[in-house]
């Protein structure tokens, strides 16, 4: 017959290295934790939405100071462009301006017949020259006179003018584009005083013969 011992009773099997008592903390904190879950990731992505703002706007400041900086420079570029144009152009006016009497002694010895031979070819090449530099010569006989850029050297009057008129050309004019280096030096004359009262009355007279004449009464 079998005895059985005091004071052991059956207990229910445990893993080894675990005590039942262990279990019970294991299983609150993994409720802990499951419950802890959802807020860390809404601090987190709250987290992420302010920093990528901040980048945001970083970018938006650094990209409005690339488009100012950039617009700087085009303007600066087409600032120096200017300056070195107009530089260009006062230096290259100088340089005709000392030439031009050298030209005009060009033209004398044309209208004499005394631009032959070698002088001929040197002065039509530098002629060329100045040409390709954008240098021309404007002043024509007839024309009516400018002040702008005509210089009245002497003057008189004449029949057959209806407005102040260049009738001859002392020295010819030059230019650079709209930029006038010397005025033309004519002489000009005006409309003789009293001609066009004449002349209208001699147009009157003229008329009043084609038609026949006045009424007679």
């Amino acid at each position: 017959m079998t005895e059985e011992t005091p004071g052991f009773d059956e207990k229910p099997d445990v893993p080894s290295g675990a005590t039942p008592d262990d279990a019970e903390p294991k299983a609150d904190s993994t409720a802990e934790a499951e419950g802890a879950a959802p807020a860390g990731d809404a601090n987190q992505t709250a987290g992420l939405v302010a920093q990528l703002d901040q980048v945001r706007t970083a970018l938006g400041e650094r990209t409005a100071d690339l488009q100012r900086l950039q617009a700087e420079y085009q303007n600066y570029r087409r600032r120096v462009e200017r300056d070195r144009i107009a530089v260009k152009e006062i230096a290259i006016a100088n340089l005709l301006t000392e030439l031009l009497p050298v030209l005009d002694d060009i033209g004398r010895a044309r209208e004499h017949g005394e631009l032959v031979g070698g002088f001929k070819s040197v002065a039509e090449s530098l002629e060329t020259v100045a040409a390709k530099m954008g240098l021309q010569q404007f002043g024509k006989e007839g024309e009516p006179f400018d002040p702008t850029i005509h210089e009245a050297l002497m003057h008189s009057y004449a029949p057959d003018v209806t407005e102040t008129t260049c009738v001859a050309i002392l020295q010819p004019g030059y230019r650079i584009g709209e930029r006038t280096i010397r005025p033309a030096r004519v002489a000009v004359a005006e409309p003789q005083p009293g001609a066009q009262a004449a002349k209208a009355e001699d147009a009157e007279k003229s008329d009043d013969k084609e038609s026949g004449g006045p009424d007679e009464g």
